[in-house]
């Protein structure tokens, strides 16, 4: 199987037309911005979580520059969303800070107050004074503990929420994507079939129409690293059973290609073309020789499926 690099003016091409209809106000780079707002003016997040503001300060600045590229939407709305969170952590994390700082303190009042009771027996009025505040001081502690406690546990349960709610919304996200693409759950795994929108007849040079849809697979690859892809191309049986086989074979390594240069590591994509086998249309019609003409890629259901398994 030969590669064939996309050339870099087409790169130009499938990036400009992939994000030439995003618009330019985006609600969650918005509400992004408002909590980065927020926690950079309060001064409790600004001195006890520096490290934690300058995460969401950094992940702040892609989704903007990701906005100011005009890129894809379902980008941009990502990248506002870690942003999001970068904030709520901040804020999160210096409440818990302040939270601990006060039990400190806490605990070094009891050790005065236990310093000044041993300190009392040489004179018993002034250790029953004593100890009736260290009584009064000790309820306060307790108090504060109490309070303390139930603050960590309430942490404690809203980061489950949030794990929760975020997993929840992984699925959907996921779901959401599968349906876009028109994917289809089958023994093999999950198959996306895309039709013969990605190359002019006869050419293996991926078009800038149809990379929409590739985008999205590499956003899905890039969202769930530990999910390899298997690209498989297919012809009608219009031409020889060779040349066929040789165009498939073209066609599915560069789709596997142009996955890759979005950024999808090399080593999770194998790609091989079937010519004229496995069709899903009646040759004899040109409406089925259009549905044979695709480009399957199959997402195994788990990483021991071999390519080209039916």
């Amino acid at each position: 199987m030969k590669n064939h690099l996309i050339p870099t003016a087409l790169l130009v091409a499938i990036t400009l037309a992939g994000c030439s209809s995003i618009p330019e106000n985006n609600p969650s780079l918005n509400e992004a911005r408002n909590d980065y707002n927020a926690a950079q003016s309060n001064s409790q997040v600004v001195h006890l979580a520096p490290s934690e503001l300058k995460q969401a300060r950094d992940a702040l600045d892609k989704a903007n520059e990701a906005s100011t590229k005009a890129e894809d939407t379902a980008v941009i709305t990502h990248l506002a969303y870690l942003a999001k969170q970068r904030a709520a952590i901040a804020q999160e994390t210096a409440k818990q800070k302040s939270a601990e700082a006060t039990l400190a303190s806490a605990e070094s009042e009891r050790s005065q107050i236990r310093l000044k009771a041993r300190t009392a027996d040489a004179d018993q009025s002034k250790m029953d004074a004593e100890s009736s505040q260290r009584m009064t001081e000790e309820a306060q502690l307790q108090t504060a503990i109490s309070q303390h406690q139930a603050l960590t546990s309430q942490q404690q349960l809203n980061a489950s929420q949030q794990k929760s709610e975020d997993f929840s919304q992984k699925n959907a996200e996921l779901e959401a994507q599968l349906a876009a693409l028109n994917a289809k759950k089958t023994d093999r795994g999950i198959v996306i079939t895309i039709g013969d929108v990605l190359f002019d007849t006869n050419k293996a040079n991926v078009k800038s129409s149809g990379t929409p849809n590739l985008k999205k697979v590499g956003e899905f690859l890039k969202k769930y690293p530990d999910r390899t892809a298997r690209v498989e191309g297919y012809t009608d049986s219009t031409g020889s059973a060779e040349y066929n086989q040789e165009l498939s074979d073209r066609r599915a390594e560069a789709v596997r290609s142009t996955l890759v240069s979005m950024g999808i590591s090399a080593d999770r994509i194998t790609s091989e073309g079937f010519g004229q086998d496995s069709p899903v249309g009646d040759n004899q019609t040109a409406s089925g020789r259009q549905m044979n003409r695709r480009v399957e890629i199959v997402l195994p259901n788990d990483d021991s499926d071999s390519p080209g398994t039916e």
